[in-house]
């Protein structure tokens, strides 16, 4: 899953309004932004293998430090309780804990059965392979952002044009990325997966500039 993942830090920014949407989409693609680094220092590995599912050409040989049960429990307490720590805002630490566990619980429903539990075991695996079937995978992606862009903007109020303009070519830019990796010739090497996996930075950096332009109507 990948723009769904978004939909769920965009649509958590009102349980927390003083809490960056940066640190929000972080949370949420935490363990995907670790990932890339992962593979290029060797830890974990992918390959390129087309037809593995309908949706992506990617298996996930190895990955257990960052994708399996208990490692992403470990990451979410790690960062909700560093986010504690520095903000002394408890609920954003509890907000941002769900969000990194989130993305487990939402890769469970599209990836196979290759999601471990533990990373030092290689069984059991897990997953719903909701990838094997296209129209779904689409309706369900685009679902999660959708409802999370409509949750984020009801609960905010834009400051100037930046805040109009910028969160619909945010969105938009999203779902181009998102289509051009499922329509799009696969990528050439473990290497280009990780690199355009650390690009994911850069959208990171939009939300952060987006949210700035921006005000919550709630505050709790």
């Amino acid at each position: 899953m990948f723009i769904g993942h978004f939909g769920a830090g965009l649509a958590a920014r009102t349980l927390t309004p003083y809490t960056s949407l940066g640190t929000l989409v972080i949370a949420a693609q935490l363990v995907d932004l670790i990932w890339p680094v992962f593979l290029l220092l060797g830890i974990e590995r992918v390959r390129i293998d087309p037809g593995n599912t309908r949706v992506t050409p990617l298996d996930f040989e190895y990955y257990p430090w960052t994708h399996s049960l208990l490692m992403v429990l470990v990451w979410a307490a790690v960062f909700g309780g560093l986010y504690g720590i520095l903000s002394r805002y408890r609920r954003a630490a509890w907000v941002v804990f769900g969000l990194v566990v989130s993305h487990w619980v939402l890769d469970l429903v599209v990836h196979r059965p290759d999601l471990p539990i533990v990373p030092w075991l290689a069984q059991p695996v897990v997953g719903l392979g909701l990838w094997s079937w296209l129209p779904g995978t689409l309706l369900v992606e685009f679902a999660l952002l959708f409802a999370g862009l409509w949750v984020y903007a009801s609960s905010t109020d834009a400051t100037d044009r930046i805040g109009r303009l910028g969160l619909p070519v945010f969105a938009a830019g999203l779902c181009l990325i998102y289509l051009g990796s499922v329509f799009g010739p696969p990528p050439p090497s473990a290497q280009a997966v990780a690199l355009a996996g650390n690009a994911q930075w850069l959208l990171v950096a939009a939300a952060i500039w987006i949210d700035r332009h921006r005000v919550s109507r709630r505050q709790w």
